[in-house]
């Protein structure tokens, strides 16, 4: 038997997962049988009835999307819309849509990556880190079982901090206890205090992990009752966050930039402030609607803002600090459907993979 749905989506939700997705967003299955077995996978920025049509096309029976074809809630489902439509349509035609939008914005690996690499950007990093998405978890063992509790929490997640893994921090010391009665102790008897030598691990964990974390935990752990404290911190995940920031290999001319950004983009047009006269090296960009980060690249000194959706008024607030340069709402994210399609590829070689060749652009330019 070959691959379920369910095994592409455990896939993507390690990738981008759907806890870093913004609270107005739906990123998740929309529709099918997460049980269904893999047919083929069509890779796409928007899903709309014609992206459903091609995948019928291609026998291809799970559309992975950026953009959720459902936003907000249905209330019908009467085709009076393209929502209405494309939903009931791939549901006929026993095809799943699962959208990865703002959770895959989110990591330091998803769209926004996908873009400064097309711009050969070097030392990227998150432009606006998040907080409060990591926990860190303290815990008491024996030295003896030390090792094994570490290896099973490390393999549940805990211990990353960006490129290094099973990364803790160890005190040894001495832990002292009292068996009531009714305890049925690993160590020690009922009733007499027992003095042990344990090692204090600190570890960071992601959040949303935590549950499965403290299962592990206690699984490996050999105490019948395990010390341990969780808590949440305000630390910025340098991983997780919007936007992203980095340099130009060499310095360019605003004239020149602009240029490049267009050929290395695709684009027809860019909009943008008025030229300063300076040169360009640093360069913030964000994927889809971004002028929320505009105060975040003045902060950071970008000579640039790469963005899209960028209103008439908001061109003012760059105040001549740095040239704002609106490309497109679908020019900024086209390149997610490759990041996708090439993601999959590399974790399910066997599975038949499609590009959509549907231009869902909703504008078009004279």
């Amino acid at each position: 038997m070959g691959h379920r749905i369910q095994d592409i989506l455990s896939y993507l939700e390690q990738v981008a997962p759907a806890a870093y997705q913004e609270d107005y967003d739906n990123a998740t299955l929309i529709c099918g049988d997460r049980n269904a077995e893999v047919k083929g996978v069509l890779c796409t920025l928007d899903c709309t009835e014609e992206v459903v049509q091609e995948a019928i096309a291609q026998g291809a029976n799970l559309i992975v999307a950026h953009h959720p074809i459902v936003f907000r809630g249905l209330k019908s489902l009467t085709g009076k819309n393209y929502v209405e439509r494309t939903v009931i349509s791939a549901i006929k035609n026993d095809i799943a849509i699962f959208a990865i939008h703002t959770n895959l914005d989110h990591v330091a690996h998803g769209v926004n990556k996908r873009i400064a690499d097309r711009l050969g950007l070097k030392e990227t990093k998150i432009l606006k880190p998040k907080k409060q998405t990591l926990s860190k978890l303290v815990f008491f063992v024996p030295p003896k079982d030390k090792d094994q509790v570490l290896e099973a929490i490390f393999e549940g997640g805990a211990g990353q901090i960006g490129e290094y893994k099973d990364c803790s921090f160890q005190l040894e010391g001495m832990g002292t206890f009292t068996p009531s009665e009714s305890a049925n102790p690993h160590i020690g008897q009922r009733g007499i205090p027992q003095y042990e030598k344990e090692v204090r691990v600190e570890v960071i964990l992601p959040a949303h992990l935590s549950g499965k974390i403290i299962q592990k935990l206690k699984k490996a752990h050999p105490y019948k009752e395990v010390a341990y404290y969780l808590s949440q911190l305000e630390n910025e995940n340098q991983e997780v966050g919007a936007g992203m920031i980095g340099q130009l290999e060499e310095t360019m001319e605003e004239g020149a930039f602009l240029d490049y950004l267009k050929e290395k983009m695709n684009l027809q047009v860019v909009k943008h402030t008025s030229l300063l006269g300076k040169k360009v090296k640093k360069v913030a960009l964000c994927g889809g609607a971004g002028i929320f980060l505009l105060g975040d690249a003045k902060r950071a000194q970008a000579d640039v803002f790469v963005t899209s959706d960028v209103k008439y008024h908001e061109f003012f607030d760059a105040e001549g600090q740095l040239i704002l340069c609106d490309i497109g709402h679908y020019e900024s994210e086209i390149f997610t459907k490759d990041l996708l399609a090439e993601l999959l590829s590399q974790n399910f070689p066997n599975i038949a993979l499609y590009l959509s060749k549907v231009v869902t652009n909703p504008t078009s330019y004279r």
